[in-house]
């Protein structure tokens, strides 16, 4: 069995400098944004840690040596969340989604029988996302797409994506969603608040809005996978649960928000055995697939071996570590 780790990043510098060159008022816009939510303190140590990785961000080589020393024998290669740009206009982000594309499939490409790209749309344009979508898995052959927990006024429940998730389905498209950045903004912004507390709750939000609006009922053969173990929302399940009973307004999924969870992936990034272990009984042995993070400070250096030392029966490491993996990626198809 192959150890798949579904969680790793690429960055992109050349698509940053051009997106600087096309608009480098939005770019600074976004630059100070970023400031007031993580606060200077945090960004003087995010920007020395990127540095210090850029060689395992670009070069394939390094990717490789270190998937060799994790005992990783394939990656799901999704650009870094700083290349979302969500603020982008219509024609910079549509640009920006097929770019993206094109240089994720090139880099998967210098080692095929080792990675698997994951693309690029442009959620703040829900118009224009399904052209984007096709561009990832047709056009470049990317098994699927990474998406933010939410864009501008775009949640994941609106119905303005209703095509978007109903062409996902078709065509059998690994959803990878992976926040960047937390709607709290300055209450976190030190500490490292913006990352330890922003990025689980922006997980839970947007699952939650997938659940409670009836997304999973609709198209009930998504594939949507949460990064960091979909953040609070497992954990906390309970509460959505009694919502759903005792309040009409939290009743707009066919059943409890809970039973939704076995209908989801989740990545391994808790950093904690027993969260591992509360997220295996509560979404299943067949709904938790390996992640890393990759090559981030925030990340595990030995995913396998955080599962393996789990305390989790032998038949669910093993579907952990590649196995419920494989079932996804044999699932998108091409046409």
């Amino acid at each position: 069995m192959s150890v798949t780790d579904v969680h790793a990043h690429v960055l992109l510098p050349a698509l940053h400098e051009e997106v600087c060159r096309r608009d480098p008022d939005g770019v600074a816009a976004a630059e100070a944004v970023d400031l007031v939510r993580n606060g200077a303190t945090s960004q003087a140590v995010s920007g020395p840690m990127v540095a210090a990785r850029i060689a395992r961000l670009v070069d394939v080589r390094e990717r490789l040596a270190v998937m060799d020393a994790q005992g990783v024998d394939r990656q799901w290669v999704s650009a870094s969340p700083n290349h979302f740009y969500p603020w982008a206009g219509e024609q910079l982000a549509v640009w920006v989604a097929a770019e993206a594309n094109r240089l994720v499939a090139e880099h998967v490409a210098q080692a095929p029988d080792r990675m698997t790209g994951l693309g690029l749309v442009p959620l703040q344009h829900p118009s224009r996302i399904r052209e984007c979508l096709d561009d990832a898995m047709l056009g470049r052959g990317l098994a699927g797409v990474e998406i933010s927990s939410y864009a501008g006024d775009v949640e994941l429940s609106d119905s303005r994506l209703e095509p978007f998730w109903s062409r996902a389905e078709e065509l059998g498209t690994v959803v990878f969603l992976h926040p960047f950045g937390c709607s709290l903004d300055e209450r976190l912004d030190r500490f490292y608040l913006a990352n330890t507390v922003g990025q689980p709750v922006e997980n839970a939000v947007a699952l939650s809005h997938l659940i409670f609006a009836g997304v999973l009922d609709r198209h009930p053969d998504l594939k949507i996978v949460a990064a960091h173990g979909g953040g609070y929302l497992p954990t906390s399940i309970g509460r959505s649960d009694h919502a759903w009973r005792v309040r009409p307004d939290a009743q707009g999924c066919a059943h409890e928000p809970s039973s939704y969870l076995r209908r989801i992936w989740f990545d391994t990034v808790v950093h904690d055995a027993a969260v591992l272990r509360q997220l295996v009984e509560v979404a299943g042995a067949t709904q938790v697939v390996l992640g890393s993070d990759y090559p981030f400070d925030m990340g595990v250096d030995d995913p396998a071996g955080f599962v393996c030392g789990a305390g989790l029966t032998a038949e669910t490491v093993q579907c952990i570590l590649g196995g419920n993996a494989d079932r996804l990626r044999g699932a998108v198809r091409t046409a």
